[in-house]
């Protein structure tokens, strides 16, 4: 699959789900703007950086453009839309993915809602919800004048149970909601919506925590911290960080994609439509 002379904008791309789809962009053929916080403002524990992978992208042929961008800001999403729009003149594909409360579910897992700080709230929706829909705008105002495009929200299937804090729940609930109502508004200029689910995934992050997890499993002998470690179990069923991206590659050159806009799509239900088989990991 080719997504040769197409430009994509991927953020949150440092590490994880984001760097997978940065990867499998960029390896079919398109010039991927990727996003992250600049390395003095960046998480110091969490492995990974844009520099890296910028440099597996070009490994793979493609074309990388690395954005130091803090997603919380307006101003930096502004320069960074201006920024795609002067160089190229268009965008095809927009992945909000940035999620920067990662750190705050793992450490209050099992708490109930009410014990823990009322910042969790800001961290958990204003880099991976408000700053979808800023990014949604921005793109929009790309895509629209040159009818096509798509914009994919990565979601959760903590929008439909219980996971990690009732925070993280609202917060994937509305970036669906956002997929729906948005791509109402869209259809009319031919800008496709879609909101995916990826499996379990195990990240960087994940992976580290899990590991401190079963070093420490007393700590998380409560019922509701048992809920909330369910995408921490892994099993035989778990995907590659790279299988969204390969979801969203088949996605981008779907024509018939207008069909699916406004859904709600697993990258399990992704795949099995499109064929797809994960990479060994």
């Amino acid at each position: 699959m080719s997504l040769n002379g197409k430009v994509a904008v991927v953020t949150g791309a440092s590490r994880g789900i984001g760097k997978g789809i940065a990867l499998q962009l960029g390896g079919a053929g398109g010039k991927v703007y990727i996003t992250g916080r600049a390395p003095a403002n960046a998480d110091r524990d969490a492995p990974g950086s844009l520099t890296e992978t910028a440099k597996e992208i070009e490994k793979r042929g493609g074309t990388a453009v690395a954005v130091y961008c803090d997603s919380s800001k307006d101003d930096d999403l502004s320069a960074l839309f201006d920024r795609v729009a002067t160089e190229n003149g268009r965008l095809d594909v927009l992945v909000n993915n940035a999620y920067a409360a990662v750190p705050e579910l793992y450490q209050n897992l099992g708490k109930p809602f009410w014990e823990i700080s009322e910042g969790i709230w800001d961290r958990g929706t204003q880099i991976g919800l408000r700053d979808y829909y800023v990014s949604a705008c921005k793109a929009a105002k790309i895509m629209v004048p040159q009818k096509s495009g798509l914009i994919i929200n990565i979601s959760s299937i903590g929008a439909e149970e219980y996971l990690f804090t009732p925070v993280y729940g609202i917060g994937k609930t509305a970036c669906d909601r956002m997929a729906a109502d948005c791509a109402l508004e869209l259809k009319s200029h031919g800008v496709n919506f879609i909101s995916l689910w990826p499996g379990a995934v195990k990240t960087e992050l994940m992976d580290k925590y899990h590991k401190e997890f079963e070093a420490d499993a007393a700590r998380f002998s409560g019922e509701t911290a048992k809920l909330g470690l369910n995408s921490m179990i892994f099993d035989e069923h778990e995907e590659s960080m790279e299988y969204a991206g390969m979801c969203i590659v088949a996605l981008a050159q779907d024509n018939e994609l207008t069909t699916k806009s406004g859904t709600v799509l697993t990258t399990a239900d992704v795949g099995k439509t499109y064929g797809l088989k994960d990479i060994p990991f």
